[in-house]
């Protein structure tokens, strides 16, 4: 077997291939035991747990709720950390965040209900243990949130730079990771007239945890019917956790479903599992492999370093097959390569099919070939000549999604990108916004290929608990090789989607002049499908406009700019103080050369800002100066969130109380010279008026070509809001928690920001309808 050499000393960990426990001690559980007696237990247990809520509740309710900071002696004690990483020691993606306490948010059931899609698949329970609870029990007006003391290592004056900079001349002072989890999609495929779809879930809880396989089944990508877990943790071997996998449908009409399993020692090895009955369309019990696990971590790479196989593809000598599986050596992202002939023994091939460095981990690894001269799905065995490759990798260090076209040597096992300028991890995405572990399957029935992708949450942990439920699946999407350009993929939902649309609003010739905002009459605005095409005046005789616009970094949709931003305003209140916008934003260039660019507004806009700093000496030394965070300032001074509400009366007494605490300076030879911020921070809702989320503005360029109008359709359903530019050229998906503009408040506007009007030649809005999703019964 073929070994890959480490670049540099893999220091602690063990280099040589994992060793098993021995067959007598390995722990043997029915793989198709089911848990009706857990299910009981958690009814009564919500029942008894319910009652008690409520009481606890009224008792909290006849309090009066007061902020306080809790207090040891004269000096404030720091907030509480959130927990730590679950999934991080695990060897997967960040499953909860590390980051410093934010401002709660009293949440109404109302609120959280609203969040659920309806026609997004998610699982009967989503990590929902119970019942959500119907309301929070406390409710707090004025929040605390003490400067981070991340840059301890990095000395006082590095510290001071930095944070003037990132707290007073930045407008997104919520820099903060949230909480992850894993929902990917695992095995889709369709079979005897069913598509199946397994994924990752925790029946247990709204948190990263004993990851099992879901399964269900739909006859349309739309409507699905919930079957018994797939497979559960209950072998040495994924003991740990049923990860990622995919399914390889045989010639002779088998199917191998490979997956990633977490060992007792959370070694990642690669398992193998069949259908127990090929009879039966709705594939409902499986079986693991009893010489399981086929493959460990070759030498050279480490045990939490080897996961997610892909789909195996026929070599041309019709007998050997081939897979591909996630790694990496040091910081360069790598996908290696195995053969076999049975699917119970591999070879790794020498080298590797490709890699990238400074890519960091590649997992959920994808490989499949594309049509250059139809948009028809092909097989990933096609012996067709007419195709690219397409080698996407979800980056576990940025998570995201990347892919890149090339071509692939079957001799030599490797693939070569088109364009190394825009290869794996450094060029395309799928989708620019929360959209990650995506997989593809090839649809026989239809010909065509479809990709399935995870949908995360950008709300609290906390919030995820107390509604239950967290994250969901995108819309299926056919990909295909878009024949216009021939160097990106074109992704659109699939045409089942429209069988929900329902009720039908058209408009026409809309003129949106400079600066102006439009409404348009359509409720509720909940559930909707919305075609747009717009007119941009690129003759305008405009010698140079905003070379330096960047979709992230550049204001959002509330900048003013020459040539944009101009779009649709979704999830927005009559007064505009929630939206959510969809927009282009066009650059001129000297040369006369455009650049459009395609975003996502769902940030939270800061206002009124103030910056201030005081002096202050203590007892100490020079040595002692980088600990000045923890121990002189920053226990003292918190950042100070009012509501949007506030008067300007409570600005002002904010702004004076907080200055005013300024303490005595005295100069003697054992005191050192310190020099502490003060920011007050109040907050504005722009996509949520909500206090516990993170939010972004997402997007980059999309091409546009000549004679082509701009294009976008949006799909939005409560909480999700899934975009496609220029007929599926770019994608973007956001997560939105608006708090007032929600059910019948929830509104749509055309708006434009430029400086120029902007004619909208079409507008079709479905309001659609919900998807039915439940359980199956026989």
């Amino acid at each position: 077997m073929a070994e890959i050499q480490p670049e540099t000393d893999l220091g602690q960990e063990n280099l040589h291939p994992y060793t098993p426990l021995l067959a007598d001690h390995r722990p043997t559980v029915d793989s198709s035991r089911r848990r009706p007696v857990q299910v009981l237990a958690s009814v009564l247990l919500a029942v008894v747990g319910l009652f008690g809520l409520l009481v606890f509740c009224r008792i909290q309710s006849s309090r009066q709720p007061v902020p306080t900071v809790e207090k040891k002696g004269d000096r404030h004690e720091p907030l509480a950390f959130r927990p730590v990483s679950r999934g991080k020691p695990e060897g997967v993606s960040e499953k909860a965040s590390l980051i410093r306490p934010s401002p709660s948010f009293t949440w109404t059931n109302a609120m959280l209900a609203w969040q659920r899609t309806s026609y997004h698949f998610q699982p009967e329970k989503n990590w929902m243990n119970g019942i959500a609870p119907p309301f929070s029990c406390t409710s707090l007006s004025l929040f605390f949130l003490p400067l981070s003391n991340f840059f301890l290592d990095y000395g006082f004056h590095f510290f001071l730079i930095y944070w003037r900079f990132f707290l007073c001349w930045l407008p997104d002072y919520a820099r903060r990771w949230r909480s992850w989890m894993t929902l990917d999609p695992d095995g889709p495929m369709f079979y005897m007239g069913w598509y199946h779809l397994f994924y990752q879930y925790n029946p247990d809880s709204a948190v990263w945890g004993n990851i099992t396989w879901g399964h269900t089944v739909s006859k349309d990508l739309i409507h699905w019917l919930y079957l018994d877990l797939a497979m559960v943790p209950d072998h040495w071997y994924d003991i740990n956790g049923v990860w990622t996998g995919s399914a390889t449908l045989l010639p002779d009409g088998r199917i191998v479903m490979i997956y990633t399993g977490s060992t007792n020692e959370s070694v990642q090895v690669q398992n193998v599992a069949v259908p127990a009955n090929l009879s039966d369309p709705l594939l409902r019990d499986w079986v693991k492999y009893e010489g399981n696990p086929v493959l460990l971590p070759p030498r050279g790479i480490l045990y939490k370093d080897f996961r997610d196989p892909t789909t195996a593809w026929l070599g041309k000598d019709g007998e050997t097959w081939y897979l591909t599986i996630g790694s990496k050596v040091n910081t360069t992202g790598i996908a290696l390569v195995y053969n076999t002939t049975d699917f119970y023994n591999y070879e790794l091939m020498e080298g590797v099919l490709h890699a990238v460095p400074e890519t960091g981990m590649w997992e959920c690894i994808d490989f499949y070939p594309v049509s250059t001269t139809s948009t028809a799905g092909l097989d990933t065995s096609t012996n067709e000549t007419d195709v690219k490759y397409v080698l996407k990798a979800s980056l576990d260090d940025l998570k995201k999604d990347f892919y890149a076209l090339g071509s692939y040597d079957e001799g030599n096992q490797t693939w070569t990108p088109d364009d190394a300028e825009i290869d794996v991890g450094i060029g395309i995405r799928y989708d620019y916004g929360k959209f990650y572990a995506s997989k593809t399957f090839y649809d026989q029935f239809k010909g065509r290929r479809i990709l399935w992708g995870w949908i995360d949450e950008t709300d609290s942990e906390k919030t995820d608990l107390e509604k239950g439920w967290a994250s969901v699946q995108a819309i299926p999407r056919v990909v295909y090789l878009d024949l216009k350009t021939n160097r990106n993929l074109i992704q659109w939902p699939v045409e089942e989607v429209n069988s929900l649309r329902r009720t039908e609003f058209f408009f026409e010739n809309i003129t949106v002049a400079a600066g102006s905002v439009l409404p348009l009459n359509i409720t509720p605005a909940n559930q909707l499908d919305i075609n747009i095409e717009m007119e941009f005046p690129y003759s305008e005789n405009i010698t140079e406009a905003d070379v330096t616009y960047n979709c992230t970094t550049s204001g959002g949709a509330a900048d003013r700019g020459v040539l944009g931003p101009f779009g649709l305003l979704i999830f927005a209140d009559d007064n505009l103080d929630e939206q959510t916008a969809v927009f282009f934003y066009v650059a001129k260039y000297s040369t006369g050369d455009f650049r459009t660019y395609f975003c996502h507004d769902d940030s939270r806009q800061v206002g009124n800002l103030f910056c201030g700093s005081f002096n202050r000496i203590e007892k100490g030394s020079i040595r002692d100066k980088t600990e000045f965070h923890s121990e002189l300032c920053l226990h003292e001074f918190y950042f100070l969130l009012l509501e949007p509400a506030a008067s300007e009366m409570q600005r002002k007494q904010s702004l004076t109380s907080i200055a005013a605490y300024t303490p005595p300076l005295s100069f003697f030879d054992h005191y050192i010279y310190i020099q502490c911020l003060i920011i007050i921070i109040f907050p504005m809702g722009r996509s949520s008026k909500a206090t516990d989320l993170v939010g972004y503005t997402y997007g980059n360029t999309v091409p546009v070509l000549s004679g082509e109008k701009l294009s976008i359709r949006i799909l939005v359903d409560h909480s999700i809001i899934e975009t496609f530019a220029q007929g599926g050229r770019m994608c973007i998906t956001s997560r939105v928690y608006p708090t007032e503009a929600i059910y019948g408040a929830a509104r749509v506007f055309l708006f434009n920001n430029a400086s120029v009007p902007i004619t909208t030649t079409s507008l079709n809005i479905w309001q659609m309808d919900s998807a039915h999703i439940h359980p199956f019964f026989s």
